[in-house]
């Protein structure tokens, strides 16, 4: 069991978390016909903006009510009122999702109650579109917290409650991790539809961010999970949850609902994999399709073959709770050493379960400072300047990744998952390695410079 340490300092040095807000707007942005509301100044929308559209290089409909210093001191339930009418009005979304910031937080209020008298008062001019709220300041939390956030608001705000229901017998409620890529989250889908059934993720990001290019115009999000399968929830056979994050939107759905649910901390290697397959297997009634067997047996000439390359080396982690415990039980499954592991928060029960002695909360300054010795950096495009320092490779995950093409596309969970990043990983270490010369297998050579060096080394000591 993992020691969390907390925060050590005063400030940030080189941040490594991302803001709650930024994590309820990814989830929001994983729902079809969506607009991310930020309830705060516009700053904090900008800042958020940029870091998606550096990461996806798409457009992010990002929207905020641009509370000036008279509503922070006055109060902005007239800015939220006219942004959520203004979006109506001009872009007609199918749902609105709100965000609160840190601005808007720390002057204590009442936005849930705000929000009821706008949907009561408004109702007619806000038929056909959702409203949900996620109360996510600035100063707490990390994109983690964010996203379970908003997956909740949604849940409670818009899934039908109603006891009398047709549960649909092949179909299956996942609900993904933010951790999770587009890539990852089609190949899930594909898993899932290769057994017959029929999956609702929520949300579904590979809908929505997965770098199409729509014929038009579109001012919301063109694809993702729809507002009537959120809706019926509660008709699926089975909820599937991916991170520990993700246990309370799953326990939601069964308070609601009656769903049972599964968790998964992570879907990268055979042992967690296995139980998923397995899982579809019995819910669907049908065999392990030859496809994926197939996949599953390249998956193990991959750990075969890649494990040569990970033994004893040791490897520096910085990353959100769930995905730090996914990567590090990856590298130390593969014969790695966990040299040190940063995280963005303290508050997940996962971080006890991290396979090494003292996980550290902190920032991209104190990975830089642990990671003295590693062979390895493991975390997103802001390590750049902390692993060139230190001149040690760096493996980039997470978010934000800006310096490299096709992130989003990337595929870590499953047998193919894993197999792709056995090679990814190995491939780095190899570029990394230095073979040795002839010169430097040589013990004769260069003799009488070692000489003159060890009787300068003497001369000092004396």
């Amino acid at each position: 069991m993992a020691t969390v340490l907390p925060v050590s300092k005063a400030a940030a040095v080189n941040p490594l978390k991302s803001s709650q807000p930024l994590g309820a707007a990814f989830a929001y942005l994983g729902v079809d016909g969506a607009i991310p509301l930020f309830h705060g100044s516009q700053g904090c929308t900008s800042f958020a903006l940029v870091l998606f559209v550096r990461h996806f290089k798409e457009t992010i409909p990002l929207q905020t009510t641009a509370i000036d210093e008279v509503a922070t001191i006055l109060g902005g339930a007239d800015h939220l009122e006219e942004a959520i009418l203004n979006l109506k009005t001009r872009t007609k979304p199918k749902l609105i999702g709100i965000a609160t910031t840190a601005l808007v937080e720390t002057r204590g209020e009442d936005f849930a109650g705000d929000l009821a008298v706008i949907k009561a008062r408004r109702a007619e001019a806000l038929d056909g579109t959702e409203v949900v709220l996620a109360q996510t300041p600035d100063f707490d939390g990390a994109i983690e917290e964010g996203w379970t956030k908003a997956v909740l608001a949604m849940i409670e705000g818009i899934t039908d409650r109603t006891p009398a229901r047709t549960v649909e017998r092949d179909r299956v409620n996942i609900l993904p991790g933010w951790h999770l890529t587009v890539g990852d989250i089609e190949h899930i889908r594909e898993m899932v539809e290769a057994f017959g059934l029929h999956p609702v993720i929520l949300p579904d990001v590979s809908g929505a961010l997965d770098g199409t290019v729509p014929d038009r115009w579109i001012p919301t999000t063109y694809g993702g999970t729809a507002i009537e399968d959120i809706r019926t929830l509660g008709d699926a056979r089975h909820t599937i949850a991916i991170g520990e994050h993700m246990r309370a939107p799953a326990a939601k759905i069964q308070e609601l609902t009656g769903i049972e649910y599964s968790l998964f901390r992570q879907l990268t290697g055979l042992k967690s994999v296995d139980r998923f397959v397995t899982m579809l297997a019995e819910i669907s009634g049908r065999p392990v399709p030859a496809k994926i067997r197939r996949q599953r047996a390249q998956a193990q000439d991959a750990l075969l073959d890649g494990h040569f390359h990970f033994g004893g080396k040791r490897v520096a982690i910085a990353a959100e709770p769930d995905h730090l415990y996914a990567l590090s039980s990856f590298f130390l499954g593969m014969g790695a050493d966990i040299h040190c592991a940063v995280t963005t928060t303290g508050s997940s029960k996962i971080l006890e379960h991290v396979p090494c002695d003292t996980v550290q909360v902190g920032d991209l300054g104190d990975l830089e400072r642990l990671a003295e010795g590693a062979d390895l950096i493991v975390t997103h495009s802001h390590g750049r300047q902390a692993a060139e320092r230190l001149g040690i490779p760096h493996f980039r995950v997470g978010f934000p990744i800006f310096d490299r093409l096709g992130s989003q596309h990337r595929v870590a969970v499953g047998y193919r998952g894993t197999r792709d990043l056995i090679f990814e990983v190995s491939n780095i270490f190899q570029a990394a390695r230095r073979e040795p010369t002839p010169e430097s297998l040589d013990p004769f050579r260069n003799r009488e410079n070692d000489h003159e060096r060890r009787q300068t080394s003497a001369t000092r000591d004396h």
